[in-house]
């Protein structure tokens, strides 16, 4: 399935306008429900234990992800288009940095 389109160039460049947390929350707010917040905000948590090399079990017991979205956040992490290894070792390089 092709997704990238007109649609989702837009809203690319939608994201790459906001500038503060505040700006997130409200953009996120009004284009998401609260549940596909809170589970894409899930997923990116999974994703930053699992390359703590946290266990699925702590991470599962942790976050209340299922074993099945934490084995599709793994496969993403490992081979996929490199997306959570970019934002996730951003975040590490600012943490470090604060």
């Amino acid at each position: 399935m092709n997704w990238k389109n007109e649609n989702t160039d837009l809203l690319c460049k939608a994201l790459l306008t906001l500038k503060t947390e505040e700006e997130c929350y409200a953009f996120l707010e009004d284009i998401c429900t609260v549940r596909e917040i809170l589970d894409i905000s899930q997923r990116l948590l999974v994703a930053y234990r699992l390359d703590g090399k946290e266990s699925y079990a702590e991470i599962c017991s942790d976050t209340g992800a299922s074993t099945a979205t934490i084995s599709r956040v793994n496969k993403c992490l490992e081979y996929g288009t490199g997306g959570y290894r970019l934002v996730i070792d951003r975040l590490k390089a600012g943490e470090e940095n604060a």
